[in-house]
């Protein structure tokens, strides 16, 4: 079966799948692009397929063993990560990181609204940390 045959819902479940992801493994190299490596994201994508996603276990042994079924799963994987990768982030996450990046007198580079949330994250727990001291 070809990923193209699989059910509209499948394949939604499949982007949001790699979509989860791509940002917990981001996340875990803190969106260093020098520590990004293909081999370890999908890795990471496969225990949670396994472990967390419903349609995995929709498609047959057959599918999951196909080569074709594999090349087509890649060509996704990419195409996915391009488009998170090309989704600029918005200007509330923009001017929120800049207020932040200010108050705290650091600075941080994003390039995609993805990257600009973990970076949302990462400087509101910094501010959190500097109030409790």
């Amino acid at each position: 079966m070809a990923l193209k045959d699989l059910s509209q819902g499948v394949k939604i479940s499949i982007s949001r799948s790699i979509n989860t992801s791509f940002e917990s493994y981001m996340s875990s190299i803190n969106w260093d692009e020098d520590k990004f490596n293909m081999q370890s994201f999908v890795g990471e994508w496969r225990k949670y397929i396994n472990n967390h996603a419903s349609w995995y276990n929709q498609i047959s042994e057959e599918t999951k063993t196909d080569p074709a079924f594999h090349g087509e799963l890649a060509e996704k994987i990419n195409e996915v990560i391009n488009k998170i990768l090309s989704d600029k982030p918005t200007q509330a996450q923009m001017d929120e990181i800049s207020a932040l990046q200010e108050e705290l007198g650091e600075e941080y580079d994003y390039s995609c609204k993805l990257e600009a949330k973990y970076v949302l994250e990462k400087l509101k727990s910094e501010l959190k940390k500097k109030q409790n001291n």
